[in-house]
């Protein structure tokens, strides 16, 4: 669309040592402020990313220039707001290597696994029918199998973990039995950061006849994606979390389930045509799209996946992991801090307590110090359960954080665990 920001070359794509950081950074106005008379440390990107400028001043541009419904008037304004938001959709389905006609625009991951559990589950599974899900998933991929499993008389299988925080492979696959008809699965823990071997685990349910769900939101802002390659049926993102505006998000299905699944949500632009004898339904994916959607927050999201594109996410991975090592080895050195989830190949998540310290008081000295990161149960109580705690302290790492914020970091740790003892 005309007018829309472009984003500027940050960096050379597959090449992470030409990119530039500090520059990359100052695209993010939010991480210039102070908190408590402290530069802000901010380490709370798994529970939402910061919004670099292009992102921000695709929103007033929007406003200012180009607002319209889209999918309804002919009106100039309505086909610039259109084009707008169904480009958003090819960038989206580019970022994920899909069609994008298999891609159905939502307001996040957890609106994109109820669509499933109750457009594809529901309608099909029945009593003796099993649900397998792991133990380290955020309560949005286990609460909808629940809701779905108390309709149908379908029952819950828990796969479980190893004590690293990695999944036990050898007891998923034995768990694949004859009754198993859907599997859920986090492509990247939104707590330990473990890293799921996703693409060999769809190869083995497809081949028992498994139905495959994969949460992909703490994997899109990390990690180059290629569904296609994974092989799943269902896979989910969120676009707060990969630099996008909040209220988006989406669900890639392969193309027969969208055929075959019928509407979550009923109302206008999901339709071909109503009478009072019966509604035609849209062909996918917008027979799933009730209703207007959040049309800034696309537009912001595709300008979000143009500027992870222009640094590239091979860099942003490797960016990460120096990042991530950093704050491990220095963590490690801190006495009485326990982490939870050691396994290799991890993403930049931390989570951790500190032997005589409670979560949250840590975690609100840590502000006063200019230091968000996040404490809780992480929305993954039975991962915690797991564990035998009650919460944890989560440091969760983004490519436009520093090796100097990781150094106050802990620093700001060890004053407050001192204040603590």
């Amino acid at each position: 669309m005309n007018g829309i920001p472009a984003v500027h070359d940050a960096a050379l794509p597959g090449h992470p040592g030409a990119v530039d950081w500090e520059r990359v950074r100052a695209d993010f106005p939010l991480l210039m402020r102070e908190v408590h008379g402290h530069p802000l440390v901010y380490l709370d990107n798994a529970n939402t990313s910061q919004k670099p400028l292009p992102v921000v001043a695709s929103q007033d541009e929007f406003y200012r220039r180009h607002n319209a419904n889209v999918s309804r008037a002919v009106h100039a304004l309505g086909t610039e707001a259109t084009e707008a938001y169904e480009a958003s959709r090819a960038r989206l389905a580019r970022f994920l290597n899909v069609r994008a006609d298999e891609v159905v625009l939502c307001s996040g991951t957890t609106f994109a696994i109820n669509l499933v559990a109750y457009s594809w589950a529901l309608p099909r599974l029945k009593q003796g029918d099993t649900i397998l899900v792991s133990r380290m998933e955020h309560h949005a991929n286990i609460v909808p199998w629940q809701l779905v499993a108390q309709r149908t008389g379908a029952k819950i299988k828990v796969a479980e973990i190893l004590p690293d925080g990695s999944l036990d492979l050898d007891g998923l696959h034995r768990a694949m039995t004859p009754d198993v008809k859907l599997l859920a699965v986090a492509h990247v823990s939104n707590v330990l950061g473990t890293l799921n071997p996703v693409r060999e685990i769809c190869r083995e349910a497809r081949r028992r006849g498994i139905v495959t769900v994969v949460d992909g939101s703490q994997a899109a802002p990390h990690l180059k994606l290629d569904v296609a390659a994974i092989g799943c049926d269902f896979y989910a993102v969120t676009g707060h979390k990969m630099c996008g505006p909040t209220g988006t998000g989406a669900l890639w299905a392969r193309r027969e389930h969208l055929e075959s699944m019928p509407p979550f949500i009923g109302g206008g632009e999901m339709i071909k045509e109503v009478s009072f004898d019966g509604t035609v339904f849209n062909d996918p994916p917008h027979k799933f799209e009730a209703g207007t959607p959040n049309i800034a927050g696309f537009v912001g999201l595709g300008v979000a996946i143009d500027y992870l594109d222009a640094i590239g996410m091979d860099a942003i991975a490797a960016r990460e992991a120096e990042l991530l090592a950093h704050a491990t080895e220095a963590l490690q050195a801190i006495p009485g801090l326990r982490i939870f989830g050691t396994a290799p190949g991890k993403a930049a998540v931390i989570s951790f307590l500190v032997e005589g310290a409670h979560a949250h008081d840590l975690a609100t000295l840590l502000d006063l110090e200019g230091v968000a990161v996040r404490s809780g149960q992480h929305c993954a109580h039975p991962l915690l359960q797991y564990y035998g705690v009650a919460a944890t302290l989560r440091a969760s790492l983004a490519f436009y954080n520093t090796h100097e914020e990781i150094d106050r970091f802990v620093a700001a740790l060890e004053k407050t665990r001192r204040l603590l003892a």
